[in-house]
């Protein structure tokens, strides 16, 4: 069951490390060199933790990090493993759960976009306000040993957490409605026409997943998108996985500064936003 394998896996990564995070925070593509800035850091390969996933996508090192940033007590979970790879939409679930059992009440989860909203553009950062799970995948179905599954979304993205979030940024950060897809092919022009018929901002292919799990466990949640792309049929760009690292890449110092005060200003809040 995912709570005894969660426990297994945490009573593991607590014999290699003394600290009890408290917020967890998952890098996607791109991003993972934010776990540089986390001090007196002890490392711990996916590969060596029960039950956790082994990583296939190039840029996802497959590291979890303890150690503190900004003088915040954090488990950072140095890549994801996305739906694409195999099919599960559970994939991301032992480590989540693993985050709530070593401590942490706050996920902080990241991705990379491509956008349809206006006025946002590649290299941009934007605040998830809500999301689109195009795909209809859920990682509470076929998950043995949950209670109710029947959670709700709404603020899914902490209304509190997205203040304190505006007021790291300093300035107003687009708020947005990403929506997931399966992948790992690119969206079509006519897919993007849809989504954006119906609402959605940002386009991508993670996150949800993890999200919906933090949700069923109670974790308070923000997420921040890299926009590396507009999205497909809104300009003549080729689309490509090296593309999106590639734009990821040139944010890369922005969005350790913004997490970094985010985090220092979520320590000095009491984690009362």
């Amino acid at each position: 069951m995912i709570f005894e394998r969660a426990e297994e896996a945490a009573d593991f990564v607590r014999r290699q490390a003394g600290v009890v995070p408290a917020v967890g925070i998952v890098l996607g593509s791109g991003l993972g060199p934010l776990a540089d800035d986390v001090q007196n850091p002890v490392t711990v390969p996916y590969a060596e933790i029960p039950h956790f996933p082994r990583l296939t996508v190039q840029g996802h090192s497959g590291n979890l990090l303890l150690g503190t940033l900004s003088g915040c007590p954090v488990a950072v979970l140095q890549g994801r493993k996305h739906y694409y790879e195999s099919g599960d939409a559970r994939a991301m679930n032992a480590p989540v759960a693993t985050l709530k059992a070593l401590g942490c009440g706050v996920l902080l989860t990241s991705n990379a976009s491509g956008a349809m909203q206006e006025g946002v553009n590649p290299g941009d950062l934007a605040l998830l306000r809500d999301h689109i799970n195009w795909a209809s995948v859920s990682p509470l179905i076929g998950e043995a040993g949950l209670g109710d599954p029947f959670v709700d979304m709404v603020d899914a993205y902490d209304p509190g957490l997205r203040r304190l979030m505006q007021q790291a940024a300093g300035r107003t950060l687009p708020e947005s409605v990403y929506t997931f897809l399966t992948g790992p092919q690119f969206e079509t022009p006519a897919e993007i026409r849809a989504i954006r018929a119906v609402g959605g901002d940002l386009v991508g292919m993670s996150t949800v997943p993890e999200v919906i799990f933090a949700r069923y466990l109670g974790l308070r949640v923000a997420a921040l998108s890299v926009v590396t792309n507009r999205a497909a049929g809104l300009d003549g760009e080729s689309l490509s996985h090296a593309h999106t690292q590639a734009t990821a890449k040139r944010a890369e110092a922005e969005m350790r500064a913004l997490v970094g005060r985010f985090l220092a200003i979520l320590q000095e809040s009491g984690f009362e936003p």
